[in-house]
């Protein structure tokens, strides 16, 4: 029983030895086997680093602002009897745009001129009578007084007459209509919008810091969000002689051509002037770089050398990098590496330092400074 027990064991202890001697022998074969391993090239994109001229532009968010734009308001009180405009028509200077009731003063004016005419007539009988010695010269002064009066108080009605008939002050588009036919409207009432279109002002703010950049006759490109396809361009026209003590910037004035009225008083413009000097920079595309925390870096591709010294593929060296502006698919590279080396320009993700790689260019994108996406 006891020889039985111990063939058991013994045959037990055998078979485990046995089954954990193969799994050594595999283990080391997979060691043997990781260590000769090589992993397959990783396909990329690459880029050359390329050294170019860009202009220098000073970028703002500005504001649209018409020439001359006013809000049309009543002088003094009265009721509207004739409306003569159509909201958003465009009129010219002194075109009739609201009559108020005016029965009343032109019956004034009919008695105040009848009295003016009779006054006249006093006026130059008497300087007959004084040229006879027939009258003295202080009723010739009265009847020239009386005559000056009468004059001055149809004067005064004819101003109550034009100030109840409302023109237009300046040429451009009226606005949406804020009275109706009949109402009585009271001084200082508004009654419509109306804007000058072209030419039509570009405000903007820059820093202080920049003040000795500008001048007036500088190019200015405006962008807008309504417009998305579009650059229009003008010229600064206007710098304020002063700087705002709050926030220390100074006001700058561009004054843009807008004869089809595409853009309106108070819309908000993206604003880049075009200084003279350009600045030559380094550039790659902005997809190489693999940005993080502590610092930036690309993958620079590299000849990859055999025993022999010959080239045997293309290998990648992970670089830091300080980036500067970026334009469009492209980042300014300050420091970090140079124009006669190339980077991966996509897939920089799945990269390690020193990897082999393998350039495929067949699919890389098409890096532009001022790309138009198909779909954005």
């Amino acid at each position: 029983m006891k020889k039985a027990i111990f063939l058991t064991i013994l045959g037990l202890v055998v078979l485990v030895g046995t089954l954990a001697g193969i799994k050594a022998l595999q283990i080391r074969a997979m060691i043997d086997q990781g260590k000769t391993f090589v992993a397959p090239p990783e396909i990329v994109t690459a880029a050359s680093v390329t050294a170019r001229s860009w202009e220098t532009l000073l970028t703002a968010v500005g504001s649209l602002e018409a020439v001359q734009g006013v809000t049309i308001t009543a002088e003094v009180t009265g009721k509207v009897v004739d409306i003569a405009f159509e909201s958003g028509a465009w009129v010219t200077v002194g075109d009739l745009l609201v009559q108020q009731d005016i029965s009343v003063e032109e019956a004034q004016l009919r008695s105040a001129e009848s009295v003016a005419d009779l006054a006249r007539i006093d006026f130059k009988r008497s300087q007959k009578l004084l040229a006879k010695n027939v009258i003295p010269q202080s009723d010739i002064d009265s009847a020239k007084a009386q005559l000056t009066q009468a004059l001055a108080q149809a004067d005064n009605i004819r101003a109550v007459i034009a100030k109840k008939t409302i023109r237009a002050p300046f040429s451009g588009r009226l606005g949406i209509r804020q009275i109706n036919l009949g109402q009585v409207i009271n001084d200082g009432q508004a009654i419509v919008s109306l804007q000058s279109m072209d030419p039509i002002y570009v405000n903007f703010l820059l820093p202080q810091q920049l003040l000795s950049k500008i001048s007036t006759g500088l190019l200015v490109r405006v962008t807008f969000d309504a417009l998305p396809d579009q650059v229009l361009t003008c010229t600064i026209t206007a710098i304020s002689p002063e700087v705002d003590t709050a926030t220390r910037n100074v006001r700058v004035q561009a004054t843009l051509a807008n004869p089809d009225e595409k853009v309106r008083a108070g819309m908000y413009v993206n604003v880049a002037v075009v200084l003279p000097a350009k600045k030559e920079v380094v550039t790659i595309p902005a997809t190489a770089v693999l940005y993080a925390p502590y610092s930036d870096s690309v993958f620079v591709i590299e000849d990859k050398k055999d025993d022999k010294g010959s080239v045997a593929g293309k290998v990648v060296r992970q670089q830091f990098v300080r980036l500067g502006e970026k334009r469009g698919d492209f980042v300014v590279v300050l420091s970090g590496i140079k124009t006669t080396e190339s980077v991966v320009s996509t897939g920089a993700f799945k990269l390690r330092n020193g990897q082999e790689v393998k350039i495929d260019n067949t699919l890389a994108p098409q890096f532009e400074l001022a790309p138009k996406p198909d779909e954005n």
